[in-house]
């Protein structure tokens, strides 16, 4: 089964990706994420990508495409996935369908999550990660237990997305 998650940044698209992907044992695949990995591990597509990344700007279709379709020819996917942040654009919608037909694959679900400009700002600009295993925190809505101990492996040092700024914030969602 294939499911495309829509909605602008913030929406909470990840959080029922994750929910979706565990229920359904199929794996959730964040574009973003994907992306913040190339920038981390400082791949070609990562130092292409970051500017545009941290200015809130979209990463141009060839390179998220190519992210995508090599990912979804991994094992993993062949029972399916949940796309979260992609197709953005119709160009990228036609493009997918094609990539899917090399797989003899369709979007079987397409799931949009509507939520307006305040709230995104509000959810986007308060959260906040744990620097060891990733694990999402938000200031208001989510705290660890204890505080500043992360609630999965203990580490108490956090971190902010750059693009995590009400600016930037503003900015996707116009881009979105």
């Amino acid at each position: 089964m294939q499911i495309i998650l829509f909605g602008p940044p913030g929406s909470g698209k990840g959080t029922q990706a994750t929910k979706l992907s565990e229920l359904m044992s199929i794996p959730h695949l964040s574009t973003g994420d994907i992306l913040r990995a190339a920038v981390s591990s400082k791949t070609p597509i990562g130092i292409k990508a970051k500017e545009i990344m941290e200015k809130g700007g979209l990463v141009p279709d060839e390179v998220v495409l190519s992210i995508v379709k090599q990912r979804i020819s991994e094992n993993d996917c062949k029972k399916g996935f949940i796309l979260d942040g992609f197709p953005r654009t119709l160009v990228q919608a036609q493009a997918l369908d094609e990539v899917l037909n090399l797989y003899n694959k369709s979007i079987n679900y397409v799931i949009e999550i509507s939520v307006d400009q305040e709230t995104v700002i509000k959810r986007i600009i308060g959260r906040f990660s744990c620097k060891r295993c990733g694990a999402n925190y938000h200031e208001n809505f989510k705290r660890p237990k204890r505080d500043n101990v992360c609630d999965y492996c203990g580490s108490n040092e956090f971190t902010k997305r750059k693009d995590d700024s009400k600016e930037v914030v503003e900015n996707r969602f116009k881009s979105y």
